[in-house]
């Protein structure tokens, strides 16, 4: 089938075609999910919200530009939504200037590792990283995203960058000691 004529019987509430969309899009929308939540079952959730979201708003997708695209951002802000109202998003006043790389030059970390920390991370710095580093957010865009200043988002990706960094850091000394090195 057509992803037109999908998204048009979709439209028109048909719900085998809302199944085939959301067989369709539902892995790349989870791992979207994934990036964003707590936790696997957090992410679940806000999939399956956000299909709920997307089949409400469908009628608004006008064809221009693209559908991936469309949903994506629709999944992103129904996960972001859930976070406003709560008060982690709050001013921080952290003086952080210096930005911490994270590097990653170790064949001994594995995405689940990264994945993994990266949901550990204080929720605050977990959103704005993944808005900026994974998703190519502007400040200014995940500032009035999250309706915090441009300050505290630039704050809360150094402070993420620094916790990642840290804890990759640790992974690698833990992993070199668990492997003496031959002599």
């Amino acid at each position: 089938m057509d992803l037109n004529q999908l998204i048009n019987d979709c439209k028109n509430n048909d719900r085998k075609a809302q199944e085939q969309l959301y067989r369709l899009y539902a892995p790349k929308l989870f791992a979207v999910c994934l990036k964003y939540s707590r936790n696997y079952n957090e992410a679940q959730d806000n999939l399956q919200d956000g299909f709920i979201l997307i089949f409400k708003k469908i009628e608004q997708y006008s064809f221009k530009g693209s559908f991936d695209g469309w949903l994506k951002r629709l999944m992103i802000n129904n996960v972001l939504q859930q976070y406003r109202s709560q008060s982690f998003l709050s001013l921080v006043n952290e003086d952080i200037h210096e930005e911490a790389e994270v590097e990653i030059d170790d064949e001994n970390i594995s995405l689940d590792y990264l994945l993994k920390i990266v949901q550990e991370l204080p929720d605050r710095y977990r959103l704005v990283f993944n808005l900026y580093v994974n998703d190519d957010y502007s400040h200014a865009e995940i500032a009035e995203m999250l309706s915090i200043s441009i300050g505290t988002s630039k704050s809360n990706l150094s402070r993420a960058r620094m916790i990642l960094k840290d804890k990759i850091e640790q992974h690698k000394n833990e992993g070199s000691k668990n492997f003496p090195s031959a002599r």
